[in-house]
């Protein structure tokens, strides 16, 4: 899934992203930032993730990073 950070706070690692094509809002996974190249996340920023068996936002990446073919970044 694509689409933008609404809100993150580093300290609680709490957040929601809302995905680009109906504007749903997911939870971000307290763990979603394990193993990107994000430290932490802005409001607005584009991003593109998965989806846990909770139905919160994990693996959080760049959508670059998919488009530029990055090793050990999965094709969508």
């Amino acid at each position: 899934m694509q689409g933008v950070v609404k809100s993150y706070d580093p300290g609680t690692r709490e957040g929601t992203v809302v995905r680009d094509t109906d504007r749903s809002e997911y939870p971000i996974a307290h763990d979603a930032l394990a193993g990107s190249v994000f430290r932490m996340l802005r409001q607005g920023q584009r991003v593109i993730w998965d989806l846990d068996g909770e139905g919160r936002a994990t693996a959080l990446r760049l959508g670059s990073e998919v488009d530029m073919g990055t090793p050990g970044f999965p094709k969508l």
